[in-house]
């Protein structure tokens, strides 16, 4: 096996070591924020969050969609601080509208996953869920293992090196 296809393998499986990403928006201002927030992800990258309509970062999407979302391993799991693996992803926020069929359906995803607090968000009516759909991305595996993802269904992982810009 390659280099090029372990990487790709790692990544594949990446975003399944975690329940949340932190995420970074930006006020009117262009202030930044880094928050949190429990997610689900489709089979297409698409990533699903479900959060409060009072929070920052809640706000601030809806005055600016673009969202930079960010997987990272634990400190302590990391054999090297400096390198710790992670996957970024550059994204444009949707709402999806409450009670429809693709609302109830995320929903049911979440309640899958986090278990009976998702009955009391689904009540909660200032709860909302955003569409993060990824355009690109970086999947960092260590010390010179940068890529580059692109492609239809953000497959295509290309080795980020000193002559390219990524």
């Amino acid at each position: 096996m390659s280099q090029l296809e372990k990487a790709q393998a790692e990544y594949e499986k990446f975003p399944q070591e975690f329940a949340s990403i932190i995420i970074g928006t930006v006020d009117v201002q262009g202030i930044p924020n880094a928050s949190y927030a429990p997610f689900w992800m489709d089979d297409s990258k698409n990533i699903y969050i479900y959060v409060s309509g009072l929070s920052t970062h809640t706000k601030n999407i809806y005055i600016n969609p673009h969202v930079s979302v960010l997987f990272i391993e634990d400190e302590a799991k990391a054999d090297q601080v400096f390198a710790r693996r992670r996957l970024s992803f550059d994204c444009t926020a949707s709402l999806i509208d409450r009670e429809t069929d693709k609302w109830n359906y995320i929903v049911d995803q979440f309640q899958g996953r986090f278990g009976q607090i998702v009955d009391l968000l689904r009540g909660l009516s200032d709860f909302r869920i955003f569409q993060l759909t990824p355009s690109e991305g970086r999947f960092v595996i260590g010390f010179g293992a940068a890529y580059h993802i692109s492609g239809e269904n953000l497959n295509q992982l290309v080795q980020i090196t000193g002559d390219k810009a990524g």
